[in-house]
């Protein structure tokens, strides 16, 4: 078992004008605003004996004083390599990666920093950098970090498996009608099932009211129950064959009926349930049917599943919940998105709706997986906007494996996701929230 071992203590700063006020007494670090609204810096500790056989839990926990947003104004970060405490360049050529590490609430004014950790290659120091910023008042009192060898490998967050996933919609040649009964989209879509699980994928996707797709009537008289007789052959398929399987139906719920899309569980269970929350203008808004009001996220042994459906997409804060609630994948089934039609024509532009995707994967660092009812623009897209499988409407499914974790590092050298999640300042972000803002329909001053 390799412990690593504390060599060095030291300040940092970008600049002498912009140091906090700094002193050691004992094993406290003390970082003190210094009055002006440049002040940034605070403690550097350098770690040897780093190996790549064994990770690393690291704790460390800080005191305040007359500090406001702890979150905001208090940072700790780990560099793996030797960072020179006047570097703020975290490019820097003797940094391998970085990482934040993340903060808690534990007591009044009272933060922990913890993450678990794994050296990217052997030898390589252990720079922890304590950051005080953006205060003219207050001060933190920082303790040593303690440094625990990890044993067991669940407990290390990086160790996640490869997920190979199916989108099954049909050819967009092979749908012919009449489809007149829930049970004639269920003998479409039970064999395309069928034939995908030959691949093994772990989970299957189906496009939006998979179940009741192309039927005439009103949403109030096509509702079914779920779990229900209708879908007792998706839950046999995902027991039979120890999958997976996002299904997409109206679901009756005693007097209220959803736009719904339910995740079957190997044991054939529904372990998840996702209730649209925007209605489609057009028709559906107005059709009976109730939204929902949630974006939960479903923990499973493949990562955390999430869902939007259709209209869903076009508000930007539907996938940013589902990424705030910590999902690793979003499900996203669909008929068609509006902004991928020519303005004033209805030309379907698939390079359009490719970007619109691959931007919902990028900006909320999870992997997109989408299955359009009419079968062209369904895809599977990483969370770097790769796009790894894509249907042209000539393939019955398409699959791909999905890295939840992909070890990949941008020019910065830290991790995108923890960039992506830690960059983020929800006191600045009020007018997010705020029910009565419309946006570009607000009165104008004149």
């Amino acid at each position: 078992m390799t412990k690593l071992e504390l060599t060095q203590i030291q300040p940092w700063s970008p600049h002498s004008t912009a140091a906090p006020v700094m002193r050691q007494e004992g094993q406290v670090l003390t970082t003190q605003a210094n009055g002006t609204r440049t002040c940034i810096g605070g403690w550097q500790l350098t770690f040897s004996g780093a190996s790549t056989t064994q990770s690393y839990r690291i704790t460390v926990e800080v005191k305040t004083d007359q500090i406001d947003n702890l979150r905001d104004r208090l940072r700790c970060t780990a560099y793996w390599g030797d960072f020179p405490p006047d570097e703020i360049n975290t490019g820097h050529p003797d940094v391998v990666s970085w990482d934040y590490l993340l903060p808690e609430v534990v007591a009044p004014q009272t933060l922990q920093f913890q993450r678990c950790l794994t050296p990217p290659t052997d030898g390589t120091s252990l720079t922890l950098r304590y950051t005080f910023r953006w205060s003219t008042t207050g001060s933190a009192n920082w303790g040593l970090p303690q440094v625990e060898v990890v044993s067991d490998e669940s407990e290390v967050a990086e160790i996640s498996p490869n997920v190979k996933i199916a989108v099954v919609t049909g050819k967009r040649s092979d749908r012919q009608g009449p489809y007149q009964t829930i049970q004639d989209n269920a003998a479409y879509y039970i064999p395309l099932c069928e034939a995908a699980c030959q691949e093994n994928p772990s989970l299957i996707v189906l496009p939006e009211i998979a179940l009741q797709w192309g039927l005439k009537g009103s949403p109030i008289d096509l509702a079914v129950p779920a779990p229900g007789p209708e879908t007792e052959a998706f839950a046999e398929i995902a027991q039979r064959y120890q999958t997976r399987i996002l299904l997409g139906l109206l679901e009756r719920d005693d007097d209220a009926v959803h736009n719904s899309a339910i995740l079957i569980d190997p044991a054939g269970q529904i372990e998840g349930r996702y209730r649209k929350v925007h209605l489609a203008v057009g028709g559906e808004i107005e059709s009976g049917i109730l939204p929902g009001d949630t974006f939960p996220v479903f923990q499973t042994e493949l990562g955390r599943i999430g869902c939007n459906i259709c209209m869903d997409s076009s508000a930007t804060e539907s996938s940013r919940m589902i990424g705030l609630n910590g999902a690793d994948f979003l499900l996203l089934p669909i008929m068609g998105d509006h902004r991928a039609w020519h303005p004033g024509v209805r030309v379907f532009d698939s390079g359009r709706f490719r970007s619109i995707m691959q931007t919902r994967a990028m900006d909320n660092q999870l992997c997109v997986v989408v299955a359009v009812n009419r079968v062209e623009g369904s895809c599977i897209i990483d969370r770097l906007g790769t796009v790894l499988a894509w249907n042209d409407g000539d393939q019955a499914f398409i699959s791909a494996t999905v890295q939840i974790i992909d070890g990949h590092l941008p020019a910065s050298k830290g991790c995108y996701r923890s960039i992506n999640w830690m960059q983020r300042r929800p006191h600045a972000y009020t007018q997010f929230v705020e029910t009565g803002n419309r946006g570009g329909l607000l009165p104008k001053p004149y």
